[in-house]
Protein backbone atom coordinates (compact mmCIF):
# COMPACT_ATOMS: atom_id res chain seq x y z
CA UNK A 1 0.00 0.00 0.00
CA UNK A 2 1.59 3.28 -0.93
CA UNK A 3 -0.77 5.71 -0.82
CA UNK A 4 -3.71 6.39 2.06
CA UNK A 5 -6.58 8.75 1.08
CA UNK A 6 -7.18 10.20 4.75
CA UNK A 7 -4.65 9.24 8.17
CA UNK A 8 -6.04 9.14 11.58
CA UNK A 9 -4.46 7.98 14.26
CA UNK A 10 -5.36 4.08 14.07
CA UNK A 11 -3.55 3.92 10.48
CA UNK A 12 -0.31 6.14 11.93
CA UNK A 13 -0.06 3.75 14.41
CA UNK A 14 0.24 0.59 12.19
CA UNK A 15 2.55 2.80 10.41
CA UNK A 16 4.54 3.05 13.08
CA UNK A 17 4.35 -0.75 13.63
CA UNK A 18 5.43 -1.09 10.52
CA UNK A 19 8.78 0.61 11.25
CA UNK A 20 8.82 -1.01 14.73
CA UNK A 21 9.46 2.27 16.01
CA UNK A 22 8.94 2.59 19.63
CA UNK A 23 6.80 5.74 20.37
CA UNK A 24 10.13 8.34 20.63
CA UNK A 25 11.34 6.84 17.51
CA UNK A 26 8.56 7.64 15.77
CA UNK A 27 7.71 10.85 16.44
CA UNK A 28 11.74 11.63 15.38
CA UNK A 29 10.78 10.47 12.15
CA UNK A 30 7.80 12.50 11.70
CA UNK A 31 9.45 15.86 13.76
CA UNK A 32 6.55 15.39 15.98
CA UNK A 33 6.39 15.31 19.49
CA UNK A 34 6.19 12.01 21.70
CA UNK A 35 2.65 13.09 23.21
CA UNK A 36 1.39 13.10 19.68
CA UNK A 37 2.64 9.56 18.86
CA UNK A 38 1.07 8.13 21.77
CA UNK A 39 -2.02 9.87 21.66
CA UNK A 40 -2.74 7.91 17.82
CA UNK A 41 -2.70 4.84 20.31
CA UNK A 42 -4.97 5.96 22.78
CA UNK A 43 -7.36 7.25 19.82
CA UNK A 44 -7.53 5.89 16.93
CA UNK A 45 -10.23 8.51 15.48
CA UNK A 46 -7.59 11.17 15.73
CA UNK A 47 -7.02 12.70 13.05
CA UNK A 48 -3.54 14.42 12.36
CA UNK A 49 -3.08 17.67 10.98
CA UNK A 50 -2.45 18.56 7.55
CA UNK A 51 1.03 18.97 7.90
CA UNK A 52 1.50 15.98 9.91
CA UNK A 53 -0.37 14.08 7.04
CA UNK A 54 1.59 14.99 4.35
CA UNK A 55 4.69 14.02 6.42
CA UNK A 56 2.87 10.50 6.95
CA UNK A 57 2.43 10.46 3.24
CA UNK A 58 6.26 11.08 2.68
CA UNK A 59 7.31 8.60 5.21
CA UNK A 60 5.26 5.91 3.77
CA UNK A 61 6.17 6.66 0.33
CA UNK A 62 10.05 6.66 0.72
CA UNK A 63 9.78 3.62 3.23
CA UNK A 64 11.49 0.58 2.46
CA UNK A 65 9.72 -2.75 0.75
CA UNK A 66 9.38 -4.64 3.91
CA UNK A 67 7.76 -2.10 5.51
CA UNK A 68 5.58 -1.31 2.82
CA UNK A 69 4.55 -4.85 3.41
CA UNK A 70 4.01 -4.91 6.61
CA UNK A 71 2.24 -1.77 6.96
CA UNK A 72 -0.15 -3.35 4.09
CA UNK A 73 -1.05 -6.31 6.22
CA UNK A 74 -1.64 -4.31 9.30
CA UNK A 75 -3.84 -2.42 8.00
CA UNK A 76 -5.66 -4.65 5.56
CA UNK A 77 -5.15 -8.34 7.53
CA UNK A 78 -8.48 -8.39 9.49
CA UNK A 79 -12.04 -6.49 8.58
CA UNK A 80 -12.60 -4.27 12.12
CA UNK A 81 -15.51 -5.18 14.19
CA UNK A 82 -18.38 -2.62 14.26
CA UNK A 83 -17.16 -1.41 17.38
CA UNK A 84 -13.62 -0.75 16.07
CA UNK A 85 -14.89 0.74 12.94
CA UNK A 86 -14.11 4.70 12.17
CA UNK A 87 -14.68 6.68 9.27
CA UNK A 88 -11.56 7.15 7.41
CA UNK A 89 -11.97 11.22 8.39
CA UNK A 90 -14.19 12.01 11.78
CA UNK A 91 -13.09 14.85 13.86
CA UNK A 92 -14.13 15.78 17.30
CA UNK A 93 -15.97 19.26 17.53
CA UNK A 94 -12.94 20.56 18.96
CA UNK A 95 -10.76 19.10 16.20
CA UNK A 96 -13.57 20.45 13.56
CA UNK A 97 -13.75 23.97 15.22
CA UNK A 98 -9.57 24.68 14.93
CA UNK A 99 -10.44 23.38 11.42
CA UNK A 100 -12.71 25.57 10.70
CA UNK A 101 -13.39 28.52 12.71
CA UNK A 102 -12.47 31.80 11.63
CA UNK A 103 -11.83 33.68 14.65
CA UNK A 104 -9.68 30.57 16.00
CA UNK A 105 -7.80 31.19 12.31
CA UNK A 106 -7.52 34.64 13.29
CA UNK A 107 -5.77 34.04 16.13
CA UNK A 108 -3.08 31.28 14.84
CA UNK A 109 -2.53 34.33 12.02
CA UNK A 110 -1.24 36.36 15.07
CA UNK A 111 0.28 33.59 17.17
CA UNK A 112 2.30 33.38 13.76
CA UNK A 113 2.76 37.33 13.07
CA UNK A 114 3.78 37.62 16.55
CA UNK A 115 6.34 34.90 17.01
CA UNK A 116 8.55 32.46 14.93
CA UNK A 117 7.60 29.04 14.70
CA UNK A 118 9.82 28.16 11.64
CA UNK A 119 9.98 25.60 10.49
CA UNK A 120 6.59 24.44 12.19
CA UNK A 121 3.44 26.32 12.60
CA UNK A 122 1.08 27.42 15.19
CA UNK A 123 -1.80 25.38 14.05
CA UNK A 124 0.71 22.14 13.93
CA UNK A 125 1.52 23.05 17.22
CA UNK A 126 -2.17 23.49 18.50
CA UNK A 127 -3.54 20.55 16.89
CA UNK A 128 -0.82 18.59 18.51
CA UNK A 129 -1.85 19.72 22.07
CA UNK A 130 -5.50 19.41 21.06
CA UNK A 131 -4.71 15.77 19.99
CA UNK A 132 -2.97 14.99 23.39
CA UNK A 133 -4.96 16.98 25.89
CA UNK A 134 -6.93 14.62 28.18
CA UNK A 135 -10.50 16.70 28.00
CA UNK A 136 -10.69 15.65 31.64
CA UNK A 137 -7.90 16.97 32.81
CA UNK A 138 -9.11 20.32 31.26
CA UNK A 139 -12.60 19.98 32.99
CA UNK A 140 -10.82 18.82 36.56
CA UNK A 141 -8.46 22.32 35.80
CA UNK A 142 -11.67 24.27 35.57
CA UNK A 143 -12.98 22.47 38.44
CA UNK A 144 -9.45 23.62 40.90
CA UNK A 145 -10.24 27.09 39.71
CA UNK A 146 -13.20 27.53 40.81
CA UNK A 147 -12.46 26.24 44.24
CA UNK A 148 -9.84 29.58 44.35
CA UNK A 149 -11.38 32.07 46.24
CA UNK A 150 -12.00 35.94 45.52
CA UNK A 151 -9.49 36.54 48.59
CA UNK A 152 -6.95 34.22 47.96
CA UNK A 153 -6.83 35.54 44.64
CA UNK A 154 -6.85 39.29 46.01
CA UNK A 155 -4.05 38.08 48.57
CA UNK A 156 -1.98 36.73 45.81
CA UNK A 157 -1.82 39.72 44.14
CA UNK A 158 -1.05 41.91 46.98
CA UNK A 159 1.89 39.54 47.81
CA UNK A 160 3.30 39.83 44.28
CA UNK A 161 2.72 43.64 43.91
CA UNK A 162 3.31 44.36 47.55
CA UNK A 163 6.56 46.99 47.01
CA UNK A 164 5.34 50.14 45.07
CA UNK A 165 1.80 51.03 45.95
CA UNK A 166 2.20 54.59 47.28
CA UNK A 167 -0.93 55.71 46.80
CA UNK A 168 -2.68 52.80 45.19
CA UNK A 169 -4.49 49.77 47.15
CA UNK A 170 -6.69 46.95 46.16
CA UNK A 171 -10.14 47.64 46.33
CA UNK A 172 -11.48 46.90 50.05
CA UNK A 173 -14.88 47.22 51.44
CA UNK A 174 -16.42 46.04 55.29
CA UNK A 175 -19.73 45.04 55.33
CA UNK A 176 -21.33 43.46 58.66
CA UNK A 177 -17.99 43.34 60.22
CA UNK A 178 -16.51 41.46 57.12
CA UNK A 179 -13.33 42.64 54.86
CA UNK A 180 -13.99 42.52 51.22
CA UNK A 181 -10.86 41.82 49.37
CA UNK A 182 -10.18 42.47 45.77
CA UNK A 183 -7.72 42.64 42.96
CA UNK A 184 -9.02 45.91 41.40
CA UNK A 185 -6.25 48.78 42.13
CA UNK A 186 -7.49 51.86 42.42
CA UNK A 187 -6.95 55.12 44.85
CA UNK A 188 -9.48 57.39 46.65
CA UNK A 189 -9.72 59.79 43.59
CA UNK A 190 -11.71 56.96 41.69
CA UNK A 191 -14.06 56.06 43.78
CA UNK A 192 -17.56 57.28 44.33
CA UNK A 193 -17.64 59.74 41.63
CA UNK A 194 -20.89 60.59 40.84
CA UNK A 195 -20.01 60.96 37.17
CA UNK A 196 -23.13 61.27 34.59
CA UNK A 197 -23.34 59.26 31.37
CA UNK A 198 -25.54 60.28 28.65
CA UNK A 199 -24.76 59.14 24.94
CA UNK A 200 -22.68 61.72 23.22
CA UNK A 201 -21.15 63.01 26.27
CA UNK A 202 -17.62 61.80 27.79
CA UNK A 203 -13.86 62.75 26.72
CA UNK A 204 -12.53 59.96 25.48
CA UNK A 205 -10.59 60.40 22.24
CA UNK A 206 -10.13 57.64 19.84
CA UNK A 207 -6.12 57.68 18.56
CA UNK A 208 -5.27 55.15 16.22
CA UNK A 209 -2.07 53.58 15.65
CA UNK A 210 -0.68 54.30 19.06
CA UNK A 211 1.27 51.60 20.00
CA UNK A 212 4.28 49.60 18.46
CA UNK A 213 4.00 45.73 18.07
CA UNK A 214 6.24 43.33 20.62
CA UNK A 215 7.07 40.14 19.82
CA UNK A 216 6.13 37.25 22.06
CA UNK A 217 9.02 35.79 23.99
CA UNK A 218 9.09 31.88 23.57
CA UNK A 219 7.18 31.68 27.29
CA UNK A 220 4.44 34.00 26.16
CA UNK A 221 3.70 31.75 22.57
CA UNK A 222 3.71 28.94 24.78
CA UNK A 223 1.56 29.58 26.73
CA UNK A 224 -0.70 31.13 24.25
CA UNK A 225 -0.40 28.12 22.58
CA UNK A 226 -1.97 25.66 25.60
CA UNK A 227 -4.35 28.18 26.67
CA UNK A 228 -5.65 28.40 22.82
CA UNK A 229 -5.92 24.59 22.76
CA UNK A 230 -7.80 24.24 26.71
CA UNK A 231 -9.87 27.27 24.73
CA UNK A 232 -11.12 25.48 22.30
CA UNK A 233 -11.21 21.86 23.90
CA UNK A 234 -14.03 23.66 26.43
CA UNK A 235 -15.66 25.39 23.66
CA UNK A 236 -15.11 29.53 24.68
CA UNK A 237 -16.23 31.86 23.05
CA UNK A 238 -13.38 33.65 21.14
CA UNK A 239 -14.80 36.46 18.45
CA UNK A 240 -11.67 38.71 17.20
CA UNK A 241 -13.95 41.46 17.34
CA UNK A 242 -12.08 45.03 17.35
CA UNK A 243 -11.77 46.08 20.98
CA UNK A 244 -10.29 49.31 22.63
CA UNK A 245 -7.44 49.64 24.08
CA UNK A 246 -6.20 52.20 26.48
CA UNK A 247 -3.63 54.41 25.68
CA UNK A 248 -4.19 57.32 28.78
CA UNK A 249 -6.80 58.06 31.38
CA UNK A 250 -6.91 61.00 33.55
CA UNK A 251 -9.86 61.12 36.00
CA UNK A 252 -10.51 64.53 38.47
CA UNK A 253 -13.87 65.17 40.50
CA UNK A 254 -16.74 65.76 37.95
CA UNK A 255 -14.28 64.67 34.54
CA UNK A 256 -13.05 61.17 33.23
CA UNK A 257 -11.27 61.59 30.33
CA UNK A 258 -8.33 59.63 28.50
CA UNK A 259 -7.77 58.00 24.89
CA UNK A 260 -7.89 54.84 23.40
CA UNK A 261 -6.90 52.77 20.44
CA UNK A 262 -7.98 49.56 19.08
CA UNK A 263 -6.88 46.38 19.09
CA UNK A 264 -7.91 42.76 17.88
CA UNK A 265 -9.17 40.71 20.98
CA UNK A 266 -6.74 37.44 20.17
CA UNK A 267 -3.93 40.33 21.30
CA UNK A 268 -5.14 40.40 24.73
CA UNK A 269 -6.68 37.09 24.84
CA UNK A 270 -3.04 35.21 24.05
CA UNK A 271 -1.18 38.31 25.74
CA UNK A 272 -2.79 39.05 29.08
CA UNK A 273 -5.41 36.99 29.53
CA UNK A 274 -2.38 34.51 30.29
CA UNK A 275 -2.14 35.64 33.54
CA UNK A 276 -5.25 34.67 35.41
CA UNK A 277 -4.33 30.84 34.78
CA UNK A 278 -1.27 31.09 35.48
CA UNK A 279 -2.16 33.25 38.75
CA UNK A 280 -4.67 30.67 39.43
CA UNK A 281 -2.50 27.54 38.66
CA UNK A 282 -0.07 29.12 41.25
CA UNK A 283 -2.91 29.10 44.17
CA UNK A 284 -4.38 26.27 43.31
CA UNK A 285 -1.06 24.13 43.49
CA UNK A 286 -0.21 26.18 46.84
CA UNK A 287 3.56 27.72 44.79
CA UNK A 288 4.13 31.01 46.13
CA UNK A 289 7.69 31.81 45.66
CA UNK A 290 7.39 34.51 42.33
CA UNK A 291 9.61 33.78 39.87
CA UNK A 292 9.14 30.26 38.73
CA UNK A 293 5.25 30.33 40.08
CA UNK A 294 4.73 33.41 37.49
CA UNK A 295 7.18 34.26 34.84
CA UNK A 296 4.66 34.84 32.51
CA UNK A 297 3.24 37.80 34.87
CA UNK A 298 7.24 38.79 35.47
CA UNK A 299 7.08 39.37 32.13
CA UNK A 300 3.72 41.44 30.44
CA UNK A 301 3.02 42.62 34.39
CA UNK A 302 5.60 43.01 36.72
CA UNK A 303 5.18 45.91 39.01
CA UNK A 304 2.66 48.47 39.85
CA UNK A 305 4.32 51.03 37.39
CA UNK A 306 3.86 48.50 34.36
CA UNK A 307 0.11 48.07 35.94
CA UNK A 308 -0.36 51.82 35.00
CA UNK A 309 1.80 52.12 32.20
CA UNK A 310 -1.49 52.72 29.67
CA UNK A 311 0.19 53.87 26.74
CA UNK A 312 3.12 51.37 26.96
CA UNK A 313 0.94 47.36 26.62
CA UNK A 314 -1.78 45.89 26.29
CA UNK A 315 -4.60 47.64 28.04
CA UNK A 316 -8.03 45.99 27.67
CA UNK A 317 -11.06 46.21 29.35
CA UNK A 318 -14.30 47.41 29.77
CA UNK A 319 -17.82 48.84 31.09
CA UNK A 320 -20.19 46.83 33.91
CA UNK A 321 -23.39 48.61 35.91
CA UNK A 322 -25.25 48.03 38.18
CA UNK A 323 -28.71 48.29 36.93
CA UNK A 324 -31.60 49.40 39.62
CA UNK A 325 -35.37 49.35 37.93
CA UNK A 326 -38.50 51.10 39.97
CA UNK A 327 -41.27 49.50 40.81
CA UNK A 328 -44.71 49.81 42.27
CA UNK A 329 -45.35 47.99 45.72
CA UNK A 330 -46.76 45.03 45.80
CA UNK A 331 -48.02 42.03 47.58
CA UNK A 332 -44.80 41.01 48.71
CA UNK A 333 -42.70 44.66 48.90
CA UNK A 334 -43.06 48.26 49.29
CA UNK A 335 -41.91 50.05 46.20
CA UNK A 336 -38.09 49.71 45.22
CA UNK A 337 -35.92 49.19 42.88
CA UNK A 338 -35.47 45.49 41.57
CA UNK A 339 -31.70 44.75 41.32
CA UNK A 340 -29.91 42.52 38.42
CA UNK A 341 -27.40 39.95 39.07
CA UNK A 342 -25.96 37.90 36.65
CA UNK A 343 -24.17 33.96 37.11
CA UNK A 344 -21.51 33.93 34.06
CA UNK A 345 -21.51 31.23 31.72
CA UNK A 346 -18.89 28.66 31.79
CA UNK A 347 -18.24 29.14 27.89
CA UNK A 348 -17.11 33.32 28.52
CA UNK A 349 -13.44 33.94 28.63
CA UNK A 350 -13.76 36.47 31.15
CA UNK A 351 -15.18 35.61 35.15
CA UNK A 352 -16.77 32.76 34.03
CA UNK A 353 -18.84 30.92 36.63
CA UNK A 354 -18.65 34.03 38.98
CA UNK A 355 -21.25 36.26 40.25
CA UNK A 356 -21.09 39.65 37.86
CA UNK A 357 -23.63 43.06 37.42
CA UNK A 358 -25.10 43.20 34.25
CA UNK A 359 -24.50 44.73 31.63
CA UNK A 360 -20.71 43.46 31.56
CA UNK A 361 -18.67 43.57 28.34
CA UNK A 362 -15.47 44.60 26.90
CA UNK A 363 -15.39 48.43 25.54
CA UNK A 364 -15.24 48.57 22.02
CA UNK A 365 -16.90 49.64 18.79
CA UNK A 366 -19.57 49.06 16.94
CA UNK A 367 -19.75 51.71 13.66
CA UNK A 368 -18.37 54.55 14.78
CA UNK A 369 -14.87 54.75 16.47
CA UNK A 370 -15.03 58.30 17.70
CA UNK A 371 -18.32 57.97 19.28
CA UNK A 372 -18.46 54.74 20.21
CA UNK A 373 -15.01 55.44 22.49
CA UNK A 374 -17.43 56.83 25.07
CA UNK A 375 -18.30 54.35 27.99
CA UNK A 376 -22.26 55.49 27.07
CA UNK A 377 -22.00 53.61 23.66
CA UNK A 378 -20.73 50.38 25.43
CA UNK A 379 -23.19 50.58 28.29
CA UNK A 380 -26.36 51.17 25.40
CA UNK A 381 -25.24 48.38 23.62
CA UNK A 382 -25.03 45.88 25.82
CA UNK A 383 -28.55 46.51 27.55
CA UNK A 384 -29.94 46.04 24.09
CA UNK A 385 -27.97 42.60 23.77
CA UNK A 386 -27.75 41.49 27.35
CA UNK A 387 -31.00 42.64 28.96
CA UNK A 388 -33.22 43.20 25.99
CA UNK A 389 -32.33 40.28 23.66
CA UNK A 390 -30.99 42.43 20.33
CA UNK A 391 -28.63 40.16 18.94
CA UNK A 392 -28.07 42.07 15.47
CA UNK A 393 -25.94 44.04 17.97
CA UNK A 394 -23.79 40.83 19.55
CA UNK A 395 -20.19 40.06 18.28
CA UNK A 396 -20.46 36.51 18.72
CA UNK A 397 -23.33 35.80 16.45
CA UNK A 398 -21.92 37.59 12.86
CA UNK A 399 -20.72 40.78 11.74
CA UNK A 400 -21.97 44.66 12.24
CA UNK A 401 -23.66 45.48 9.00
CA UNK A 402 -25.93 48.40 9.79
CA UNK A 403 -24.36 51.83 9.42
CA UNK A 404 -26.13 53.12 12.78
CA UNK A 405 -26.52 50.28 15.08
CA UNK A 406 -28.25 51.96 17.77
CA UNK A 407 -30.22 54.04 15.23
CA UNK A 408 -34.18 54.97 16.89
CA UNK A 409 -35.60 52.59 14.34
CA UNK A 410 -33.28 50.07 15.31
CA UNK A 411 -34.21 50.11 19.03
CA UNK A 412 -35.67 47.25 20.92
CA UNK A 413 -39.16 48.70 22.15
CA UNK A 414 -37.72 49.02 25.86
CA UNK A 415 -34.55 50.57 24.98
CA UNK A 416 -36.72 52.98 22.36
CA UNK A 417 -38.78 54.11 25.85
CA UNK A 418 -35.48 55.09 27.39
CA UNK A 419 -33.98 56.77 24.75
CA UNK A 420 -36.86 58.90 24.21
CA UNK A 421 -36.87 60.29 27.89
CA UNK A 422 -32.99 60.53 28.09
CA UNK A 423 -33.42 64.17 29.19
CA UNK A 424 -36.59 63.49 31.05
CA UNK A 425 -35.40 62.43 34.13
CA UNK A 426 -36.66 58.85 33.50
CA UNK A 427 -33.36 57.53 34.05
CA UNK A 428 -29.74 57.92 34.30
CA UNK A 429 -26.00 56.35 34.03
CA UNK A 430 -23.88 57.53 36.55
CA UNK A 431 -19.84 56.04 36.41
CA UNK A 432 -19.32 55.49 40.21
CA UNK A 433 -15.41 53.92 40.13
CA UNK A 434 -12.56 53.09 38.02
CA UNK A 435 -9.88 50.45 38.96
CA UNK A 436 -7.49 48.51 37.01
CA UNK A 437 -7.67 44.78 37.52
CA UNK A 438 -4.14 43.03 39.18
CA UNK A 439 -5.10 39.76 37.81
CA UNK A 440 -4.92 40.69 33.60
CA UNK A 441 -4.75 44.73 34.00
CA UNK A 442 -8.15 45.16 32.48
CA UNK A 443 -9.29 48.87 33.15
CA UNK A 444 -12.85 48.19 34.64
CA UNK A 445 -14.96 51.03 34.30
CA UNK A 446 -17.82 50.81 37.10
CA UNK A 447 -21.36 52.21 36.39
CA UNK A 448 -24.74 52.64 37.80
CA UNK A 449 -27.92 52.56 35.75
CA UNK A 450 -30.83 53.49 37.74
CA UNK A 451 -34.67 53.15 35.89
CA UNK A 452 -36.64 56.42 38.45
CA UNK A 453 -39.92 55.62 35.93
CA UNK A 454 -42.45 52.80 37.80
CA UNK A 455 -43.74 52.61 33.96
CA UNK A 456 -40.60 51.00 32.20
CA UNK A 457 -41.19 47.95 34.85
CA UNK A 458 -45.09 47.91 34.34
CA UNK A 459 -44.17 47.96 30.30
CA UNK A 460 -41.33 45.59 30.06
CA UNK A 461 -40.27 43.91 32.82
CA UNK A 462 -41.55 40.76 31.10
CA UNK A 463 -38.75 41.20 28.46
CA UNK A 464 -35.85 41.78 30.30
CA UNK A 465 -33.71 38.40 29.70
CA UNK A 466 -30.16 37.24 29.72
CA UNK A 467 -28.12 36.39 27.09
CA UNK A 468 -26.06 33.42 26.53
CA UNK A 469 -22.88 34.62 28.24
CA UNK A 470 -25.27 34.20 31.42
CA UNK A 471 -26.14 30.78 33.23
CA UNK A 472 -28.33 32.39 35.53
CA UNK A 473 -30.17 36.39 36.36
CA UNK A 474 -31.25 36.96 39.53
CA UNK A 475 -32.88 39.49 40.80
CA UNK A 476 -32.94 41.34 44.75
CA UNK A 477 -35.45 43.91 46.28
CA UNK A 478 -33.20 47.40 47.25
CA UNK A 479 -35.49 47.23 50.35
CA UNK A 480 -34.42 43.18 51.27
CA UNK A 481 -31.62 44.37 53.28
CA UNK A 482 -30.91 41.04 54.54
CA UNK A 483 -30.69 39.33 51.30
CA UNK A 484 -28.59 42.42 50.00
CA UNK A 485 -26.33 41.79 52.78
CA UNK A 486 -25.99 37.96 51.87
CA UNK A 487 -25.34 38.47 48.09
CA UNK A 488 -22.69 40.96 48.96
CA UNK A 489 -20.45 38.27 51.41
CA UNK A 490 -21.35 35.62 48.44
CA UNK A 491 -17.37 33.88 47.97
CA UNK A 492 -18.67 33.68 44.24
CA UNK A 493 -18.08 37.72 43.24
CA UNK A 494 -15.74 38.08 40.82
CA UNK A 495 -13.86 40.81 41.18
CA UNK A 496 -14.41 43.84 39.10
CA UNK A 497 -18.54 42.15 39.67
CA UNK A 498 -18.00 43.10 43.53
CA UNK A 499 -16.25 46.12 42.47
CA UNK A 500 -19.31 47.70 40.55
CA UNK A 501 -21.79 46.05 43.46
CA UNK A 502 -20.79 47.71 46.19
CA UNK A 503 -20.26 51.26 44.89
CA UNK A 504 -23.20 50.92 42.64
CA UNK A 505 -25.03 49.97 46.22
CA UNK A 506 -23.20 53.33 48.03
CA UNK A 507 -24.56 55.28 45.21
CA UNK A 508 -28.01 54.20 45.42
CA UNK A 509 -27.87 54.47 48.86
CA UNK A 510 -27.61 58.28 48.43
CA UNK A 511 -30.00 59.24 45.67
CA UNK A 512 -32.42 55.92 45.92
CA UNK A 513 -34.62 57.88 49.02
CA UNK A 514 -37.54 55.79 50.24
CA UNK A 515 -37.16 53.10 47.75
CA UNK A 516 -33.64 51.74 49.44
CA UNK A 517 -33.03 50.01 52.63
CA UNK A 518 -29.23 49.11 51.66
CA UNK A 519 -26.84 47.01 54.35
CA UNK A 520 -23.97 49.61 55.40
CA UNK A 521 -20.72 48.80 52.97
CA UNK A 522 -17.70 51.10 54.28
CA UNK A 523 -14.54 51.48 52.09
CA UNK A 524 -11.25 50.16 53.52
CA UNK A 525 -8.22 51.86 54.19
Amino acid sequence: MDVVEAWTGQNASALKRAFRDTNEGFAGRLGTSVRTVAAWSASPQLVPTVEIQRALDTLLFQAADDVKGRFALLVGSRAPSASEQVPAVRQTAAQQRLAEDRHIAAALAWLESSFTWAPRSARELVAEELAALDPRAVEAQARRFAQVSREQAAEAARRYYQAGFGQWRPYKARLAGQVLATTILTQDSWLDLEQPLSSGRGNFQFLPNLRHEKKLSRDVAEEAVRSLTESIEKGSQIVNSEIYNLTSLDIERGTISGSVGVIDFVEFALTLNLLEGELMRSIAIKESNRSPAMPIRDELLPDVAAVLDFGGRVCAGGALALTAIARPGGRSHDADYLLLIQERSGSVLNANRRLAVIPKAFHGPMADYGEDAHFSATLEREMEEELFGRTDVDSTVGDQLHADPMHPSLLSAPMRWLMDRQDSGAWRMESTAVGVNLVSGNYEFANLIVIDDEEWWVKYGGQVRANWESSGLHRYSSVDTVRLESLALDPRWSNEGLFAFTQGCRRLAQIGGQRVRMPSIELES
